[in-house]
């Protein structure tokens, strides 16, 4: 059996040992909202292309990405009823994969072509897939999410989906010095407490001041707070080895205030309504053309974005990271990789997997303390 180590976690493409694992998991793959009806998009995800369209009965639907005739890419097609056709030479499939009419053939032989189709379940707001092989495991719910107001926000990031999962707290009060992180933490640097539960991983931060938050590590790729302004889940999910998309989901507590005014402009941020891509202003940041802490204005609304690209993207290529120098701060994220490697030398050796599950324990914990004496700082 092949000895695993941290670097086999970072590619996903099809035959890796990563990819196989994280086949085994449903992933939102696009905003609900983002595919209407009659429309094909073409997806990519874990270095492998697929078709997403959205038939007349609104079911999403998932299928390869070129027609098995002459390898057209089958997202240029028409969507007609819950089924697609290719514009090339008009073959047309039903969601299962079958193809269902051959228009130029005087004798089809529909019967024998089909290509893949995989699982797909709309919820909360994204369209979640299954694309490892078999059935599918029933889809995971967040009870706690299914409720009026929920904000489903996305973004492309050019690194790898580690990158981004790998984020710890201890780097909120560098990273994030000029966001609005600090209207109600205080700007010191955590102790943290690591320990793995039937999710994945727990991390709980403390303050002197005695603000409490615990950020749990979903296994493989899900990251959940709750916090006296917002309850937050999000997905990592990678299109490729070098690039991720995450999808995240934001239930506001504050509304009116700093704070509420600071969350308006942040979504409107995020959504592209108010200044520039926060993309546009990372990329800027690395090469050195603006300095984060002179952003101001509209291109301020979203730092907290722009802050992250530079240190997540910043990091370079994952092969980076057999020179990383790690020391006692990184134990959390010592304990993070073990749990990556020991589930992928599972896979590798046959032997069980660990069932990760958000169990009730989990969702109950509370997530925040008030600081006895909070203050509002300047952002």
């Amino acid at each position: 059996m092949p000895t695993i180590d941290y670097m086999d976690c970072f590619p996903t493409g099809p035959g890796t040992i990563a990819g196989r694992y994280m086949r085994s998991f449903w992933h939102p793959v696009q905003r609900a909202e983002d595919i209407k009806p009659g429309w094909a998009k073409p997806i990519r995800i874990m270095s492998e292309d697929f078709t997403l369209y959205r038939g007349d009965s609104g079911k999403p639907q998932v299928v390869e990405f070129r027609c098995p005739h002459r390898q057209s890419q089958l997202s240029v097609g028409w969507v007609e009823g819950d089924a697609l056709r290719c514009r090339f030479h008009g073959w047309k499939f039903a969601g299962s994969g079958q193809c269902i009419e051959q228009p130029a053939e005087k004798e089809a032989f529909t019967e024998k072509v089909r290509i893949r189709s995989y699982p797909t379940e709309e919820y909360l707001g994204m369209i979640f897939v299954y694309f490892g092989d078999g059935a599918p495991p029933p889809l995971p719910r967040f009870s706690d999410f299914e409720k009026d107001g929920l904000w489903v926000e996305t973004y492309v990031r050019p690194c790898n989906f580690l990158n981004n999962i790998e984020n710890d707290p201890v780097h909120i009060p560098f990273t994030h010095k000029e966001s609005e992180f600090f209207l109600r933490r205080p700007r010191e640097i955590p102790a943290v407490a690591q320990e793995e539960t039937e999710w994945g991983l727990m991390l709980t931060t403390t303050t002197s001041t005695g603000r409490v938050q615990y950020l749990h590590y979903g296994m493989p790729n899900i990251l959940g707070f709750k916090e006296s302004d917002r309850d937050h889940l999000a997905w990592r999910v990678p299109i490729d080895d070098e690039s991720h998309a995450s999808y995240q989901l934001d239930i506001q507590h504050f509304q009116d205030g700093v704070e509420g005014e600071a969350v308006k402009k942040r979504h409107l941020a995020r959504t592209g309504k108010l200044g520039r891509s926060p993309n546009d202003l990372g990329a800027a940041v690395l090469r050195g053309e603006i300095r984060i802490q002179d952003l101001e204005g509209d291109d301020k609304a979203n730092i907290v974005w722009v802050q992250d690209y530079a240190v997540q993207v910043g990091q370079g290529p994952y092969e980076l990271r057999k020179k990383e120098n790690l020391g006692r701060s990184d134990t959390p994220l010592i304990l993070q990789r073990k749990l990556w490697i020991r589930e992928l030398q599972a896979l590798a050796d046959g032997a069980p997997l660990t069932p990760w599950q958000r169990t009730e324990r989990i969702r109950q914990l509370i997530s925040y303390s008030h600081d006895p004496d909070p203050t509002l700082a300047n952002v």
